[in-house]
């Protein structure tokens, strides 16, 4: 149930939203820009309905060497703005942003795939609370996109709905509708074509409502400028790497973790081998031993590594971090807390182990007996060493983290009384 801030807060919205801006980006779309922009102005009858009074059509031409600027200069209500060469889709985007007027901001491409038809119900569930409404071609709506594009589009979902704890069906949808103010915390946007994928993961982290409205999606109209693999490849690193600036340790925790896993469970095998009787090692167990070995430091310094980045960037954002690994604290202190006391254990029981390693090789036993000691207790002791060093890093970073929060509190003269003593 809505609380009474939120339903005054949509109404006074209602009240102030009067125009929708749709910005069309266009290059080399003389086949369709014509059809596009004619049934985009023709949505306006039916936006009157949801509480949009008005329409502002702009198309902006990113260095079209068709006819693409002389067909949308001869038609009646459309601004169109030029790009004197081609910059990118996300640059001819957030060229509109930067021109349009309207309360809400709508985007769709030029070359028919997506129904301008559905604006009025994306309007509507902006108009009804949300700050960006994405139409899903994924959603149940009838849909022609290519399967290749479609495998795509569900394995990018599937990983943004992973990373970022939130249900996502089409996470590049070139067809929405947002508030204006969202945009201060969006941006920064790419140039490219990987616009939409990082502006649904800026929206996830930063807290912004996001909803899907399921629309049908329509075979293009002249030659796709999208190549899968291309594309496909930026809008991953895209992904990742915009995730990466919110909240590290859910990716680089993860990556820990699994190596952690793999390492256990080759020591698990050798632990089971040894206790079935089997004393030695062929060359596969040999190999083993040193993935699990390498595995598991590797392993620890990534995810003490994405801890790390997340202190720094709760510094840069300067607010509290606690996004973590599985978007809520699972230990209380927070499990950085514990990295001191579990370096020294670990690092005292390498010493131990290679210790007594050590006398019993001086005492004459074989090399071939103690080999698989002195490497396992290089292993803790390293662990140990590396568990201690973070453990002092995130100590420094948390206390610089909570440094301008700590210095307001201290200064707050609210959260004390003054009583006067008379004699």
């Amino acid at each position: 149930m809505k609380t009474f801030k939120e339903i005054n807060h949509n109404l006074t919205f209602l009240e102030k939203t009067t125009t929708l801006s749709v910005v069309i980006p266009a290059y080399n779309e003389e086949e369709g820009i014509a059809d596009i922009v004619d049934r985009v102005l023709r949505v306006e009858n039916d936006l009157a309905k949801v509480g949009i009074s008005r329409l502002e059509l702009l198309v902006v031409d990113d260095g079209s060497h068709d006819r693409t600027v002389q067909i949308v200069s001869s038609i009646e209500g459309v601004r169109l703005i030029r790009h004197v060469t081609n910059k990118g889709y996300g640059a001819a985007l957030k060229t509109g942003f930067l021109h349009a007027r309207g309360e809400l901001i709508g985007f769709l491409d030029a070359d028919g795939t997506y129904p301008p038809e559905y604006f009025p119900q994306l309007c509507q569930v902006a108009l009804n609370g949300a700050d960006l409404v994405i139409g899903s071609r994924m959603a149940g709506a009838k849909s022609k996109m290519p399967i290749t594009r479609r495998i795509g589009n569900l394995f990018f979902a599937n990983l943004l709905s992973l990373i970022g704890h939130q249900k996502i069906t089409d996470s590049a949808s070139g067809m929405r509708v947002f508030k204006r103010e969202v945009l201060e915390r969006i941006y920064p946007l790419p140039d490219g074509l990987n616009l939409t994928p990082v502006m649904s993961v800026r929206a996830i982290h930063e807290g912004i409502k996001m909803v899907e409205e399921p629309i049908p999606y329509n075979e293009r109209l002249g030659r796709s400028k999208l190549s899968v693999v291309r594309d496909g490849t930026i809008f991953l690193r895209s992904i990742i790497w915009t995730a990466l600036t919110y909240n590290p340790v859910r990716i680089l925790g993860a990556i820990g973790l699994a190596g952690m896993a793999m390492a256990a469970a080759i020591l698990l095998g050798l632990v089971t081998h040894r206790l079935s009787g089997i004393t030695t090692l062929n060359s596969w167990g040999v190999t083993a031993v040193f993935v699990a070995l390498v595995a598991g430091v590797t392993a620890l310094d990534i995810f003490a590594l994405g801890i790390t980045f997340n202190y720094l960037v709760s510094l840069f954002y300067k607010r509290p971090i606690r996004q973590g690994l599985l978007g809520r604290p699972l230990f209380n202190p927070p499990l950085e807390h514990h990295f001191g006391w579990m370096g020294l254990f670990t690092l005292l029981a390498g010493l131990i182990v290679g210790g007594i390693s050590l006398a019993l090789g001086v005492n004459g036993w074989a090399i071939a007996r103690l080999w698989l000691y002195l490497l396992g207790s290089a292993m803790l002791i390293l662990t140990g060493m590396q568990l201690i060093i973070y453990w002092i890093i995130l100590r420094v970073l948390e206390e610089l983290s909570q440094r301008e929060m700590l210095t307001k509190k201290d200064m707050d003269l609210s959260q004390t009384s003054e009583v006067t003593l008379t004699v």
